[in-house]
């Protein structure tokens, strides 16, 4: 048998280069701050976490299908600014499924344009960033909510809740996450999703009709965005009408980091999670060890920067290479 060459070491590192650095990060927190690997601080990271990763299930559909989705920051915005105002309004029985369906309704014209009339998702998200971040200003008057009678309603379980001693926020992650990564690797529907982002013009050639899948994917992502909504509403009764801003990027983050292409045609929901919590543990590591909290937007640049880097590193094999 002959040795390890370079080129496979340069494969490994660029599949796996992100596990090893999380590791050497977790194993560096720990020993500058005790209290890293303290039950509580661990089950608190993934309860903070948990918002972001209900986003990211979503977005890992719409990434696998070969397209970007950048506009579910604002849109976890509005539906947690909707969800409140009709809460005192109307009840939360009654707010809550309006809450999703006008959430709804935004997913499917931003999948609409991106998946039948074929624009460019990136443009398309863009733009829908800032057109639902006034739609939300707008519809709150440029003020934030908050609920009015905060000690007796029963809508503070989705985001403070607890069952079997688990935060019912980490309950639903892992029970959507559970549902999804089922929908995306057992289906038809997920076989589908993968040949649209490895293949579009041969996978609409095999029969597959393309822009429902996108158009799907989208609305799956906008039902995972009005749930972190609902969350997040839920934990804090009350919201700035920017909650959501900014969201995006770690989103995207996250599901490139759990090794879902940018290309399109590869990633799985549980690689995802464990991209979500990357951030989270490292987040968490840089304040335990006294950086300020600003410091985690340099961070989360880097990362993206590195986790783009090795995706396009594993499609060619190398981490670098003297053709662009």
């Amino acid at each position: 048998m002959g040795g390890v060459t370079k080129a496979q070491i340069g494969s490994f590192l660029a599949r796996q280069g992100i596990l090893i650095a999380f590791a050497l990060f977790m194993i560096g927190f720990a020993l500058a701050n005790g209290r890293f690997l303290d039950p509580d601080n661990i089950m608190g990271v993934i309860r903070s976490s948990a918002i972001l990763g209900v986003m990211a299930l979503g977005v890992t559909f719409v990434v696998i299908s070969g397209n970007l989705d950048l506009s579910v920051g604002s849109m976890m915005s509005f539906s947690t600014i909707v969800v409140l105002d009709l809460h005192d309004k109307i009840g939360p029985t009654m707010a809550i499924p309006l809450m999703f369906s006008m959430t709804l309704c935004l997913g499917a014209f931003v999948g609409f344009l991106v998946g039948y009339l074929k624009l460019n998702s990136l443009i398309v998200t863009l733009g829908m960033l800032s057109a639902i971040h006034g739609l939300t200003l707008t519809y709150s008057g440029g003020k934030n909510m908050d609920i009015i009678d905060k000690e007796g309603t029963w809508f503070s379980v989705f985001g403070q809740g607890s069952a079997l001693g688990i935060p019912v926020p980490i309950l639903i992650f892992v029970l959507l996450a559970a549902f999804l990564g089922i929908l995306l690797s057992k289906t038809p529907f997920g076989r589908k999703v993968y040949a649209v982002g490895g293949n579009g013009v041969a996978s609409t050639f095999s029969g597959i009709r393309r822009p429902r899948v996108v158009f799907m994917c989208y609305i799956l992502s906008a039902f995972c965005v009005a749930t972190a909504g609902l969350i997040q509403a839920s934990r804090s009764l009350g919201s700035q009408n920017t909650v959501g801003q900014g969201l995006e990027l770690e989103v995207l983050a996250a599901v490139i980091l759990g090794g879902a292409s940018l290309l399109g045609g590869s990633g799985t929901i549980f690689k995802t999670v464990i991209g979500v919590l990357i951030l989270g543990f490292i987040q968490n590591g840089l304040l335990l060890v006294g950086l300020q909290f600003y410091v985690q937007f340099v961070v989360t640049w880097v990362i993206i920067i590195l986790a783009v880097w090795l995706d396009i590193a594993a499609k060619r094999g190398k981490l670098w290479s003297p053709i662009a």
